[in-house]
């Protein structure tokens, strides 16, 4: 049975431990490190969700590692018949002949995922591996894979280990899901 917690005056359901976080993160490293052997790593993590994902996976890595950061914007425009939505993002990274590892939080539509390897593709990019510590493949919009996935999770709003909102949860040392909602699998 999992613990329930309390937090910010939520009542939460930890679905991973400090400790099955840790594990998983170094069983995703030993795969990349592995995927990589003799690449210089040009990791970029997309920011917010991705900053403590980033920074317990690359100090698990073997070799070389470079560490970069952007934040993505979304705006949707409204548009005669509709409304597009667009991407922009900061600050212009120089990926050519790098083999770049994405490093997200989330991956949930993949709309956002597909426009940065695109983009950093177009960029000259040598490769570009996706990895995610939470993958929401049912709620795809688009079709795209990531590459190295911690956990697999539907429709559940997760808080812990750096995702969450600005006054719940990116602090926690867990993975927690508001009480009463189905837990997470890990990744095979």
């Amino acid at each position: 049975m999992s613990e329930i917690v309390e937090a910010a005056g939520h009542k939460l359901e930890i679905i991973a431990t400090a400790e099955q976080i840790q594990k998983r993160v170094k069983e995703l490293a030993r795969q990349i490190s592995e995927d990589f052997r003799g690449e210089l790593i040009y990791a970029i993590a997309v920011l917010e969700d991705g900053f403590m994902f980033m920074a317990d996976l690359v100090r698990e890595l073997e070799g070389e590692v470079v560490c970069q950061f952007l934040k993505a914007y979304l705006t949707e425009q409204p548009r005669e018949g509709g409304s597009t939505l667009e991407i922009f993002f900061r600050p212009e990274l120089q990926v050519a002949g790098k083999h770049v590892l994405l490093v997200q939080g989330v991956v949930q539509t993949g709309i956002t995922s597909d426009f940065l390897v695109r983009h950093l593709s177009s960029c000259g990019a040598a490769s570009v591996r996706i990895a995610t510590f939470i993958d929401r493949s049912t709620d795809r919009r688009i079709h795209l894979r990531a590459d190295y996935s911690g956990f697999l999770l539907d429709n559940s709003y997760v808080v812990g280990y750096g995702l969450g909102s600005a006054d719940l949860g990116r602090n926690l040392p867990y993975l927690a899901i508001m009480a009463g909602q189905a837990p997470p699998a890990p990744c095979a």
